[in-house]
């Protein structure tokens, strides 16, 4: 059973975008509610997010690529 969407609307860097920012958000109340160490989760997700900036290539485009067939 395929979990991704057939909407052919929703493109790699849609995705790309909504997990990052549903992450980011994740991380931030995580540190303010849990520990802050959870802020290195939060630099890193920043990171990522830069250098792919740079070699326009991420992980998570990969990923979903490979597993939901999204185009770019």
């Amino acid at each position: 059973m395929n979990t991704c969407s057939t909407d052919s609307s929703i493109t790699v860097n849609k995705a790309l975008r909504g997990i990052a920012g549903t992450l980011l958000v994740i991380s931030l109340l995580l540190t303010e509610y849990h520990s802050k160490n959870w802020i290195f989760f939060s630099g890193f997700i920043g990171l990522n997010l830069l250098q792919s900036s740079f070699t326009n290539w991420c992980p998570m485009m990969t990923i979903l690529r490979r597993v939901c067939k999204l185009k770019d």
